[in-house]
């Protein structure tokens, strides 16, 4: 084999290992996949005993001495398993788990992702409303890396036709002592 066909084989790995789920195969095959997150909704005690792929953003964590309880509102997933657009929502549900899920990496405003068993339904109050959440038995959960939206972003790399400031001109490199702020494109 030539270097052409190494070079096309490691590239071809590099961008389907990049494409790949979170959530293990194994959890998702046990995933119903007609079964959409607004149809639960309507009557989660119909689909007892069904698996789902959920995911979407962290309201409330709430521990006891019998497990832990997630307060997510929905959000559809990518192909990666990834909460798209946190703006639109279907709704929210509750992940319950019998294990401990510590409130400082299961926090609010975190994304994750999801497979679990519907167990039903539960009305809680939510501000002066009774809202009706499904209720979902977590099998397999992941926790997205958050951004610190506050603070920025480090800048990208600029062209070598382009004048950096804050280059110093030694190690390890231009974006080393780079300020945190917004990501501007220039054209």
């Amino acid at each position: 084999m030539n270097l052409r066909g190494i070079t096309i084989i490691a590239l071809l790995t590099a961008f389907l290992s990049g494409c790949s789920h979170v959530i293990s195969n194994e959890s998702r095959s046990l995933v119903d996949p007609t079964l959409k997150y607004a149809t639960l909704k309507e009557n989660p005690d119909a689909y007892i005993g069904k698996y789902v792929l959920v995911g979407g953003v962290i309201a409330g964590t709430r521990n006891t001495d019998t497990g832990s309880q997630l307060e997510v509102m929905q959000v559809s997933l990518d192909g990666t398993g990834m909460p798209e657009n946190t703006f639109r929502t279907e709704g929210r549900f509750l992940a319950v788990s019998d294990s401990f899920l510590d409130s400082m990496i299961y926090k609010k405003e975190r994304l994750v992702t999801m497979v679990g068993e519907v167990k039903g339904k539960k009305i809680i109050p939510l501000d002066e409303v009774d809202y009706t959440y499904p209720v979902i038995a977590i099998k397999e959960i992941y926790v997205w890396k958050t951004h610190d939206y506050d603070k920025g972003y480090p800048y990208p790399t600029p062209s070598p036709y382009y004048y950096d400031p804050y280059y110093y001109g030694y190690w390890p490199g231009p974006s080393w002592y780079r300020p945190l702020g917004p990501v501007y494109r220039r054209w």
